[in-house]
């Protein structure tokens, strides 16, 4: 009698993609947005395999995005990216450069950021309190993105330089950046509220906090150290989608979010501001003040300065800095 066991199932495609972004460190953004994208292509196209399809089919499909559902311009280059990632990542097949004459690309319009003036900022952040005011100084003291905020750790923090570090931000990369005085006074009761239930935590037994990439097999107690708990904690603990470990995580961006959108209209500002809005006022304020783009772009964290340029069409002096010749009657 055959006594072996039965071969394991071969994995599923969309599991299979999951498994090539891991292995390349993306962030887990990335992966949903990818498995999104080669989901929403098989059910395009029938349910077809993707193995059994290319060029012609991944066009049609960007088309159908850029003509009837009429996405932006960076909607439809993620679905090019998770569908190249596809087949080059997963599959193991070249895919011929696709002929960009047959596809029809959305159109990619020039927007300028919405950036409010140093009293609205001022306005924003007294409608807000707890720890969404907190984070949102944060954000536009530091020029921080939400994410990049939330997921500071407690040795990231420096009170004495009055420095941040942001670890494996946007592209995987870390920077510094400073920490505003009136951020820096708030910060020190907030961690003694922090360490409190760090210390509660710890005396109830609970899991360690989550560790970037293989730190966690590495030390395996580091993730029950202070050092590495999140600067803004979530308040109870949820499951870890990934590894299924109910542990506690940082503070989700929903509630910061909500927490602005109410402030914006609470402050009765005539203006689409959100929690990046504040970043994007950093950029233009400290211009503003004579400060070198390349200087603003390396606080930023941008790879090109082309990128902070933008902020230099915004900065509050009227029409670029050229005097109306109404002025002069």
């Amino acid at each position: 009698m055959d006594e072996r066991p039965p071969p394991a199932a071969a994995p599923r495609l969309l599991d299979r993609v999951a498994l090539a972004v891991r292995r390349r460190r993306f962030s887990r953004r990335t992966e949903e947005a990818y498995r999104g994208w080669v989901r929403r292509y098989v059910l395009f196209h029938g349910k077809r395999h993707p193995a059994g399809m290319g060029s012609q089919e991944i066009a049609a499909f960007l088309s159908h995005l850029a003509v009837e559902r009429r996405v932006a311009a960076s909607t439809q280059n993620e679905a090019l990216a998770a569908l190249l990632f596809l087949y080059r990542e997963v599959l193991g097949e070249t895919v011929a450069e696709l002929d960009l004459s047959g596809v029809e690309r959305a159109r990619r319009p020039r927007r300028l950021p919405t950036v409010l003036s140093r009293e609205e900022v001022r306005q924003l952040l007294g409608a807000l309190d707890g720890e969404a005011a907190l984070v949102a100084r944060l954000l536009y003291g530091s020029g921080l993105r939400l994410l990049e905020a939330l997921r500071l750790r407690i040795k990231d923090l420096d009170l004495d330089r009055r420095e941040l570090t942001v670890r494996s931000g946007k592209g995987d990369k870390d920077r510094r950046t400073m920490l505003a005085a009136a951020a820096a006074a708030e910060l020190v009761p907030h961690l003694a509220r922090v360490r409190r239930l760090w210390g509660a935590d710890r005396a109830a037994g609970a899991p360690g906090v989550e560790m970037p990439t293989a730190l966690d097999r590495k030390y395996p107690a580091a993730g029950r150290e202070w050092t590495w708990f999140w600067l803004f904690p979530a308040p109870l603990p949820s499951r870890d989608p990934e590894s299924g470990v109910v542990r506690r995580h940082h503070l989700h961006e929903s509630r910061v979010q909500r927490a602005v959108r109410a402030a914006v209209r609470a402050a009765g500002i005539a203006k689409p501001a959100s929690c990046h809005t504040l970043r994007h006022s950093f950029a233009t304020h400290l211009l503003e003040s004579g400060y070198d783009i390349r200087m603003v772009q390396e606080l930023l964290g941008h790879s090109d300065v082309s990128t902070t340029m933008i902020y230099t069409h915004v900065l509050n002096r009227g029409g670029r800095g050229v005097r109306s010749p109404a002025d002069d009657l």
